[in-house]
């Protein structure tokens, strides 16, 4: 069998009581760190809770060797640990469809995610539109795909969650200040009138901790305002309900 558990967001004491039973009883313990990464707590202390060896995965070993994974649990119970929740990520969900195709049975324990935790800022679930991914831009490759989905989302008065680029092997963590420039950047080249320093935005940092840092102001007031250190995420507000409007004004921090 193959399962595939959420860690949860921040530290080793996110995992679920079934994550810690099924990675203590497997024959093999895999995790991948790429899609996210936890911050507050270490591979060895993840070990030291379960009492086990895990055997960290590259990008490559899950995206493009999956398959050996798969193929390993047809006679041993495999555990794959992931940050926040298995199904998030579009390279678990190939890694379910390829246990199905070979006839492997895979089960999936869930875990908080990002997308569960943007709720402590008050703002409502059900009214975030599409997830917009914000890339360290390299020469040449300055990709334009957030902006677009933030317009479409603000049109429709729906709220934005931006995350931010991770380069786990660089141990690179983009911060909401360099987010919040490429943002910038991205109206000084389409000049749509999408975003501006005047815009309001929230800031949501170590998402999962039990201090997480959530504040709300313009982004002129926030663009180099030190929220800590990793991980951030970025949320571009639609049209707030008043209760909405409530929770940002005393859940959030205000800057200035």
């Amino acid at each position: 069998m193959l399962i595939l558990a959420g860690l949860g967001l921040y530290d080793e004491r996110d995992m679920t009581l079934k994550t810690l039973e099924y990675a203590r009883k497997a024959d093999k313990v895999y995790a991948e760190f790429y899609t996210a990464a936890l911050t507050g707590t270490t591979l060895d202390r993840i070990e030291g809770v379960i009492g086990r060896k895990i055997i960290p995965l590259t990008r490559e070993d899950v995206e493009y060797r999956g398959y050996k994974l798969v193929e390993e649990s047809r006679d041993k119970l495999v555990v794959l640990l992931t940050v926040g929740d298995p199904m998030v990520a579009t390279t678990h969900i190939d890694l379910v469809i390829e246990a199905k195709k070979r006839g492997v049975d895979v089960r999936v324990i869930n875990a908080p995610s990002i997308y569960s935790a943007v709720g402590i800022t008050g703002l409502q679930i059900y009214k975030f539109g599409r997830t917009a991914s914000i890339v360290f831009p390299e020469p040449n490759y300055f990709p334009e795909t957030p902006y677009n989905v933030i317009r479409d989302n603000l049109k429709m008065g729906l709220h934005t969650l931006c995350l931010l680029d991770i380069q786990s092997d660089k141990n690179r963590f983009m911060s909401a200040n360099e987010g919040l420039k490429i943002l910038l950047e991205l109206e000084n080249r389409r000049k749509e009138n999408v975003l501006n320093e005047d815009s309001k935005v929230v800031v949501l940092a170590r998402a999962g901790s039990l201090k997480p840092k959530i504040v709300y102001g313009k982004i002129r007031d926030l663009i180099d305002y030190d929220f800590g250190p990793p991980l951030h995420s970025i949320i571009i507000p639609g049209k707030l309900h008043f209760m909405e409007e409530e929770a940002l004004k005393y859940i959030c921090e205000h800057v200035p």
